[in-house]
């Protein structure tokens, strides 16, 4: 079992920039996918980025390619996106992710999640 508990959303001007933290419970965190998906109001939830459990691949949606950053650190318990240039359009609700195996960016394939945090970027 993994719990996920998330901080750092809130509200920043475009080109701003915002980092997400997400602390995990758990033994085995450093064996776990980890990703980080986003939903804007009416539409589905989307893949953002994903590192694998050897945190050596990593994975991002063509819209944040060279913005976002994901990163992991395993002592720690922790997962971060470190979110650069943002706009508008990447504002939604974010949420945390991890499962066992490998890496897949569908929402369904993912069995832990955190309860979510807002980011509102204004232009």
């Amino acid at each position: 079992q993994v719990q996920l508990v998330e901080s750092g959303g809130g509200l920043v001007s475009a080109g701003g920039s915002l980092r997400l933290s997400c602390a995990a419970s758990g033994r085995t965190f450093s064996t776990y996918a980890l990703a980080w998906f986003r939903q804007a109001p009416g539409k589905e939830r989307e893949f953002v980025a994903a590192m694998d459990w050897i945190g050596v691949g990593t994975y991002y949606a063509d819209s944040v390619k060279g913005r976002f950053t994901i990163s992991r650190d395993n002592a720690k318990n922790m997962v971060y996106l470190q979110m650069n240039s943002l706009k508008p359009e990447d504002t939604a609700v974010y949420y945390c992710a991890a499962k066992s195996g490998s890496v897949t960016t569908v929402a369904r394939g993912w069995t832990y999640w955190a309860q979510g945090t807002q980011v509102t970027v204004s232009s």
